[in-house]
């Protein structure tokens, strides 16, 4: 399993004052010397926390250093004012995945995934037409989905390479000692892993995983790639940042 650690927390933190402190290059250099696998960031309309520019700088920043950029974000975003717009940041910062989302302008952050019936010729069209960019065997496409068989399907029909499959219920139900609710999650990632297989797509997961969960989400089956980033910034005012990458890093490569 791969470790990518999401920036935007930073990022928040760094807008809230105005000014470059602390600095998201800083914190990025520092994850690449741990040796995390990856970096993500996922910019909003109204640059909350990530920028169009903070797109465009770590982007170059992974390829300098060989790792993977992860640009996640809602497909069908415009340019607004300073932000350039999702397909043009695609464009520009040719990232390793691209991790679509449907979120819309006034979520805090992510709750569900995509389903079919919602802007599927358009979402099948954005596919495509990325698809027709400078498109290399490195790069790829990932759908966030609930955990369902039918998002799995509908994710190789739209002509993603990859699934992120949405886990904020999986912590939910563990953190609150809902065993019964949580092996049903388990089982219900399990069969998603098994389908995504079968359709040959790849398997990502993400969203309010921990040090306490991943293990959990380890027992569903293997897991390509997981994204974490509210949790590290939480846990690193425990730990320290060094310490707590580190310890992330342990966590997602233990058997």
């Amino acid at each position: 399993m791969k470790l990518s650690i999401n920036l935007n927390k930073i990022a928040l933190l760094r807008n809230s004052r105005g000014n470059n402190n602390p600095s998201l290059i800083h914190y990025a250099n520092e994850c690449i010397a741990l040796g995390v696998d990856g970096l993500t960031l996922h910019p909003r309309p109204d640059h909350r926390h990530a920028t169009s520019e903070d797109v465009i700088s770590i982007s170059k920043l992974c390829k300098r250093n060989n790792i993977e950029f992860n640009l996640e974000g809602n497909p069908f975003s415009l340019p607004d004012g300073d932000f350039l717009g999702f397909y043009e940041l695609c464009k520009i910062s040719t990232p390793s995945q691209i991790t679509l989302v449907p979120d819309s302008l006034d979520q805090v952050t992510s709750d569900h995934g995509w389903q079919k019936g919602y802007c599927d010729n358009e979402l099948k069209d954005f596919v495509l037409n990325i698809k027709k960019l400078e498109y290399t065997p490195t790069m790829r496409i990932s759908l966030f989905i609930d955990a369902d068989i039918s998002s799995v399907e509908y994710a190789a029909e739209v002509g993603a390479d990859r699934i992120e499959i949405y886990t904020g219920p999986l912590a939910y139900e563990y953190e609150n000692g809902n065993s019964e609710k949580c092996n049903t999650i388990e089982h219900n990632i399990h069969l998603c892993i098994e389908k995504a297989k079968e359709l040959r797509l790849g398997v990502n997961a993400g969203h309010d995983l921990n040090l306490y969960n991943i293990p959990v989400l380890k027992n569903c089956g293997i897991i390509n790639e997981v994204s974490i980033g509210h949790a590290i910034m939480v846990d690193a005012l425990k730990f320290g940042f060094h310490d707590t990458i580190m310890k992330y890093i342990e966590s997602v490569s233990k058997d």
